[in-house]
């Protein structure tokens, strides 16, 4: 048997009394990739991504672990969600136009103290005193880096579109914004390399592509480790007492790690392992969330047929943005239907040692999102489920 067949089985089993669609999380799995996350780590604190768990329990969970400290959140409502049930350091990754949220914020002191927006733009500063509605207390700042990397001049950029903050000057400048202004407070520097973090150099069947990536990877760290540490000079001769500056990303923790100007690292998916981290030489996880549909139809030989399962991932479409089915081995979409809505055909000899009401197992191409489609999580030991703890759907919480 297999090890992946032996998870199968184990799966099977510990999920026999539920019926499918069902979603688990293999504790085993999960527990080793949080292990793996923080060596990589080389002793710097890693702030776990919610947006890549999107599960209370297992934010509480792994933040329990020696190595990881605080939350890296995706939403203000989310952030004042979590700091009201009691984690203490929020980090909101991405600029926030939440009136409501941000009076909230400044009303009160727990949230203050617990939660640091994210700002690149005076604009942003604007709104939150337009927000304040009488309240007075210190919102905690944290500016973000733009980590793309321009070449030919600026002709041809190479990473996402976020910050406009480039430069050591722009930087300071908005940092000494922030400085003078009453009602803020300058804590932190943020600069998340997506294209290093978040592109696999390893692309099966495509080894010239490879070579291309790990080549712009290369350069991009090289270029993004001089700028960030010039970056961090020039705002701390603004802020001396900044408490963090943080960087990286799952795909690159070891290498971010190692820049001397760098406080902590920023990972999440790197937990569950989603599909998109089947193409990485830098690190290899171990899948931990899993989804199960359930055989509805058998079509033909060949073919079975699973109910739903179209669960596609945020970002440029395209055939690596979809779940794939993973257990049993050996099964492949439809190319003229691929996942859908209500029902999903799936083709390879294994369909037809499959049963209606078997499950056949999948995983979503990216981390958190699949926490949308479910309202638990079935937390799997061995092979039995040891607990069962509702995502942020299943209390209720749908932030975007």
């Amino acid at each position: 048997m297999t090890p992946r067949a032996a998870d199968r089985a184990r799966y099977d089993r510990a999920t026999a009394h539920l019926d499918a669609p069902v979603a688990i999380v293999d504790l085993e799995a999960f527990d080793a990739n949080a292990a793996d996350l923080v060596r990589r780590a080389g002793g710097k604190p890693v702030r776990v991504a919610s947006k890549s768990v999107r599960c209370r329990a297992l934010l509480e969970r792994v933040l329990a672990r020696e190595g990881f400290e605080g939350i890296m959140s995706f939403t203000l409502d989310e952030s004042l969600w979590l700091a009201r049930a009691g984690f203490e350091d929020v980090l909101l990754a991405y600029p926030s136009a939440d009136r409501k949220g941000f009076g909230e914020l400044a009303r009160d002191p727990k949230l203050a103290a617990a939660v640091t927006v994210m700002v690149d733009d005076v604009a942003q500063l604007d709104l939150v005193d337009a927000s304040r509605a009488g309240g007075t207390e210190e919102v905690r700042v944290c500016l973000e880096l733009d980590t793309s990397l321009r070449l030919i001049g600026g002709r041809i950029r190479v990473g996402a579109l976020r910050s406009p903050l480039r430069e050591p000057a722009q930087l300071a400048e908005l940092a000494r914004s922030v400085v003078r202004r009453p009602g803020f407070r300058l804590v932190g520097i943020m600069a998340y390399e997506g294209h290093v973090a978040g592109v696999g150099d390893a692309v099966a069947g495509r080894p010239l592509r490879s070579r291309a990536i790990r080549l712009m990877q290369a350069a991009a760290r090289r270029e993004l480790a001089e700028r960030r540490a010039a970056v961090v000079r020039a705002v701390r001769a603004v802020a001396p007492d900044l408490e963090f500056v943080n960087g990286g990303g799952t795909g690159s923790v070891q290498h971010t790690a190692a820049e001397d100007a760098v406080t902590e690292i920023a990972a999440g998916s790197g937990l569950f392992v989603p599909r998109l981290f089947d193409n990485y030489t830098s690190f290899s996880g171990r899948p931990a969330a899993l989804f199960a549909q359930p055989v509805v139809r058998r079509p033909g030989v060949g073919v079975v047929t699973v109910l739903g399962g179209g669960y596609p991932a945020s970002g440029a479409p395209g055939r690596d943005r979809l779940p794939v089915p993973y257990l049993p081995e050996g099964l492949r979409y439809d190319p003229q239907e691929g996942p859908g809505e209500v029902q999903t055909p799936l083709l390879g000899s294994p369909a037809d040692d499959l049963r209606i009401g078997d499950k056949v197992w999948f995983r979503h191409a990216k981390a958190g999102e699949l926490c949308e489609r479910f309202e638990s999580l079935q937390l799997i030991e061995g092979d039995r489920i040891t607990a069962a703890v509702p995502t942020y759907r299943g209390e209720g919480q749908t932030f975007l």
